[in-house]
């Protein structure tokens, strides 16, 4: 008679780390995958949600949900990023809770700290100064999920954690022209300007700043690792009011450098052009992952071979590509 499977929602499934999340949840044939769309689970309404979990049991929950979006995206759009995520955070949280699920997993973002917080940053810069004026609806949001979590922990005895990863990037990233995060914008503007022969790539601003990136499918793997931890290593590595865990690689880059890196694998060979009159947003963005580290995880897709991969994904999956 084989043991009872476990039974795992992933909230945002069909997005890029939702996606990975359930990639690496199947290779595990004691687990049941429980997915649902948009068309089918509306996360920003309340009554659905309710009522989704009210029908289902579960015993862990990955909320990879969130409404994402590069510096431009974040900057046009400050309303929609704070009501959207707020929303959906509360929703599927409380509805987790109400439902007696113990164990939810909340991802976060990196920019939940301050803009000039010491590098690398630490779990506890959280809240200690000003946060970077081109994303604080999103890092608002993020905040307002982790002590979501830590709330619930606090009144009502559940086993919920949050984890903040760096800026990540890997196959099923969004490539849109005006809202796609660094990598996949820089990706789709060479590759275009390649295929037109293009005498030069005009970059936002002046490649002086630094940047951390992380593999998905690394992030799919801390996730789970962090879910799975004992809740007594959990305890010992945590506080009740501080509980969230960075996921990062520990290195960073310019953004120069990753352009150049960029260029080389989509063969782009001609000039990049730094244009320092649009905004480099915050100056560094590197995570301090010793706390990680010491609960026996750490990244091991290096950028580069990362980047090929992604570009790979990227031919094959948009049809304008090619």
């Amino acid at each position: 008679m084989s043991s009872k499977k476990t039974r795992i929602f992933v909230a945002g499934y069909n997005g890029m780390v939702g996606s990975a999340l359930v990639r690496l949840l199947s290779t595990n044939p004691d687990n049941e995958i429980i997915t649902s769309t948009r068309n089918d689970l509306d996360l920003l309404n309340q009554a659905a949600v309710n009522a989704f979990f009210a029908n289902d049991q579960f015993d862990q929950v990955y909320l990879a949900a969130a409404k994402v979006g590069g510096i431009h995206a974040n900057n046009t759009y400050p309303g929609d990023f704070i009501y959207e995520n707020l929303v959906i955070q509360t929703n599927v949280i409380h509805a987790a809770h109400k439902a007696g699920v113990q164990k939810l997993l909340f991802l976060g973002s990196s920019c939940i700290y301050p803009k000039l917080a010491e590098q690398p940053m630490t779990e506890s810069a959280l809240l200690t100064g000003i946060l970077e004026p081109t994303n604080e609806s999103y890092a608002i949001a993020k905040i307002a999920g982790i002590k979501l979590c830590e709330s619930y922990n606090r009144q009502y005895g559940r086993d919920y954690r949050s984890v903040m990863p760096t800026n990540l990037y890997g196959p099923g990233d969004n490539f849109h022209p005006e809202n796609s995060h660094v990598i996949p914008a820089l990706m789709r503007r060479f590759h275009e300007a390649k295929l037109r022969g293009d005498p030069q790539v005009v970059i936002w601003g002046s490649g002086k700043a630094m940047r951390e990136f992380l593999h998905v499918d690394d992030m799919a793997a801390a996730s789970v690792h962090v879910m799975n931890l004992e809740t007594a290593e959990w305890l010992a590595n945590t506080q009740p009011a501080l509980s969230h865990i960075n996921v990062g690689t520990g290195v960073d880059c310019t953004i120069r450098e990753l352009a150049e890196i960029i260029a080389r694998v989509t063969d782009y060979t001609n000039r990049l052009v730094f244009d320092a009159s649009m905004p480099d947003g915050t100056p560094r963005k590197l995570l301090n992952i010793e706390k990680l580290r010491s609960m026996g995880w750490q990244a091991s897709i290096k950028l580069s071979v990362g980047l090929e991969e992604t570009y790979k994904w990227y031919i094959s999956n948009n049809s304008n590509s090619r």
